[in-house]
């Protein structure tokens, strides 16, 4: 008898394109595992996940249009839209429902959607923010995840357990090791749309600049980045992440700038490049960690994880980090010659046992 075919949702969140993009190695394992994959997406991350599976069926599932300061505390103005979120988790658990009756879906992988799941049939949670960095409140905030989390069949966590006797082998710090674990989580290894055994290519750039995350610091980022290398010689490529573009243009004698590059472009890109420039989202982490690059880190003004991760990296030596308010090009690139880049193997295949273990009880 013929092993009938699983169709899975999978639905990452649409801050920045980080969940979209680490969603990238489990649609491609999913696909080779023969399963019929739906994604389910808005915005950049559905126009990312269609150029990299075209051939995959799509569902706008609205995100819950979080708006961002230019100037100004992101954490008041994210605690001024929990009433927009909470409306938009209820929006997303109900149009859950209609997707499993009409679709016939046998499970849902959730990265950081906290609406999708259901007691029908069984549903993933993907997050690294276990615990979530803020100002005030991280107990309460912990406990009100955990609730959430709770209500799904199995969390993953994209990361490496403490070794034995503590010590760090991950990339997340406090982020999933604080705390104790819910009982539905565990650590299934890095996540990366990228393969740990590429090579490093001679360097036709000094610098590779990875634009990502939310407007209007992604364009005041880029602005910066464009006047302060029109006083260098450096020579850079700038990805600016956005999807929607399909251009690439010269901007100087030794800068050009590209919209968006598909996976297996911006790999290339990387191992091409001598340092990479970019905000230090626990993804891009995930994903120079596998590539064993070095970086310089600028987290997003005011977004308390970016600057946890950003401190966490430059306190070992591995990434220099610096606020945007502050950033200085020359001065981060000669900073950056005392910082060691990521050494740690990683084969960012770990998380294969996870699915495997998971459409084993569907």
């Amino acid at each position: 008898m013929e092993s009938v075919t699983k169709k899975i949702l999978i639905a990452p969140l649409d801050w920045g394109l980080g969940h979209a993009t680490r969603c990238i190695p489990i649609i491609r394992y999913l696909l080779e595992r023969k399963c019929e994959v739906i994604i389910g997406a808005d915005g950049r991350p559905l126009q990312l996940l269609q150029k990299e599976f075209p051939s995959c069926e799509f569902l706008k599932i609205s995100g819950y249009n979080i708006s961002y300061p230019k100037n100004g505390s992101m954490v008041l103005k994210i605690a001024a839209q929990i009433p927009k979120i909470l409306s938009g988790i209820k929006r997303e658990h109900e149009l859950l429902k209609k997707i499993i009756k009409e679709k016939k879906i046998d499970a849902v992988i959730s990265d950081n959607r906290f609406g999708l799941w259901s007691k029908e049939i069984p549903c993933v949670f993907i997050t690294h923010q276990l615990m979530v960095k803020s100002p005030f409140g991280e107990k309460f905030i912990h406990r009100l995840n955990t609730n959430y989390i709770s209500k799904y069949s199995e969390c993953w966590i994209p990361d490496a357990p403490l070794l034995e006797g503590g010590g760090e082998r991950g990339l997340s710090g406090d982020l999933s090791h604080k705390f104790p674990l819910p009982k539905n989580a565990k650590y299934i290894g890095v996540l990366s749309r990228f393969f740990a055994d590429s090579q490093n290519d001679k360097a036709k750039y000094d610098l590779l600049v990875i634009l990502s995350g939310p407007e209007p610091q992604r364009t005041v980022f880029e602005k910066k980045i464009l006047e302060q290398l029109a006083l260098t010689s450096t020579s850079a490529l700038i990805v600016q992440g956005i999807t929607e573009k399909n251009e690439r243009i010269r901007i100087s004698k030794n800068v050009e700038m590209v919209s968006h590059f598909t996976s297996e472009e911006l790999q290339k890109e990387i191992l091409s490049s001598e340092i990479i420039l970019c905000r230090p989202g626990y993804s891009s982490v995930m994903d120079l960690a596998v590539l064993g690059k070095k970086a310089i880190f600028v987290p997003t003004p005011g977004q308390t994880e970016q600057e946890y991760l950003a401190k966490y990296f430059s306190g070992k030596k591995i990434a220099y980090s610096v606020s945007q308010k502050k950033f200085d090009l020359e001065s981060a690139l000669k900073e950056s010659e005392n910082h060691s880049g990521f050494t740690e193997k990683y084969s960012g295949n770990e998380f294969k046992n996870a699915v495997d273990s998971f459409l084993s009880k569907i």
